[in-house]
């Protein structure tokens, strides 16, 4: 099965190579997101909550331009270097996932450092059956 490459010109270019979303059959991987604006590039301020807010809407955004919905959403991995304010990232991704939604399993990792001294990235795994 060959893979396919998936680009959304809402997310910020890639600094570096590699593909912000492939898609191998029914499967997408969203390569790991932190909280940069589109238009700046810059990392957003306000702590581990806004970085976290901002990541899911940069996904949320993208999600039309790939073909995909939040409720295909399968397992979602946060990394952390502040995993002492953990309670701050989940209070922003329950927002994203209100009582009677079924979530995504999820993994947490507290990690040293994140690219561009980020807080927090996130990386997406998506099911979509054709």
């Amino acid at each position: 099965m060959p893979l396919q490459a998936h680009y959304a010109k809402t997310l910020p270019k890639p600094r570096f190579r590699y593909t912000p979303c492939i898609q191998a059959g029914p499967h997408y991987q969203l390569a790991g997101m932190i909280a940069l604006d589109a238009e700046s590039g810059q990392l957003e301020s306000g702590g581990v909550a806004a970085e976290t807010d901002k990541i899911m809407r940069n996904m949320l955004g993208a999600l039309p331009e790939y073909g995909l919905a939040l409720d295909q959403l399968v397992i979602a991995r946060i990394f952390t270097t502040r995993f002492d304010q953990f309670a701050e990232i989940n209070r922003v991704w329950e927002g994203y996932f209100p009582e009677g939604t079924t979530p995504p399993a999820r993994t947490a990792v507290g990690v040293a450092a994140l690219p561009l001294n980020a807080s927090v990235e996130i990386e997406f795994c998506f099911y979509r059956e054709a």
